[in-house]
């Protein structure tokens, strides 16, 4: 009598091979998370505490952070990476790319209120449009801050080479448009 030959790779009915995730589809994956992992271990403790990560993989990062050599940095950065496996990635790259989106409209913000300051700094109509933009606005203590800015300036151009140029009121003009745009009285 001879024993039968049972193929245990074959296929049954029931089980289907389709649905399962390629091996590149993994890797690749996995690479994802690695990579993601990278992007984490180069934040800030601050924003590091902001993201939505368990304690181990929190005290893993610190420690990628920590290493010093170029091999003990590949490690942790590996270990970070296996450790991403159990994480919330959705959250956190839905976070980070909250940051990332955020500081760039900070920034257009940011550039708007020099852009601002220097029309201030340059023409007087910029002044008295928009005090009439901005009723609610400190007449008169804007007036004299963009006075003293123009002073300023005009000290400074006229500085011998070496010396530093004084910035007070420069400043001072710009926190106050900031003040005025973070209260929403200027639009952003």
């Amino acid at each position: 009598m001879k024993p039968e030959f049972h193929d245990t790779h074959a296929q049954d009915d029931e089980t289907s091979y389709d649905d399962r995730p390629s091996k590149t589809q993994v890797k690749r994956e996995m690479h994802a998370l690695l990579d993601l992992g990278t992007e984490i271990i180069a934040l800030s403790t601050d924003r590091l505490k902001q993201l939505p990560i368990s304690e181990r993989l929190y005290d893993a990062v610190r420690d990628a952070q920590r290493a010093n050599s170029r091999e003990g940095k590949r490690r942790a950065a590996a270990f970070v990476g296996k450790l991403m496996r159990d994480a919330p990635a959705d959250d956190i790259r839905r976070q980070l790319d909250t940051w990332e989106n955020g500081s760039r409209e900070e920034t257009r913000a940011m550039h708007r209120i020099e852009a601002m300051r220097e029309k201030l700094l340059q023409d007087e109509d910029t002044l008295t449009h928009l005090l009439t933009l901005v009723p609610q606005a400190d007449v008169q203590a804007l007036r004299t801050l963009v006075r003293a800015a123009r002073k300023e300036n005009a000290a400074n151009d006229s500085l011998n080479p070496g010396q530093e140029p004084q910035r007070k009121h420069y400043r001072a003009l710009f926190q106050t448009l900031k003040g005025l745009q973070a209260e929403g009285i200027i639009a952003q």
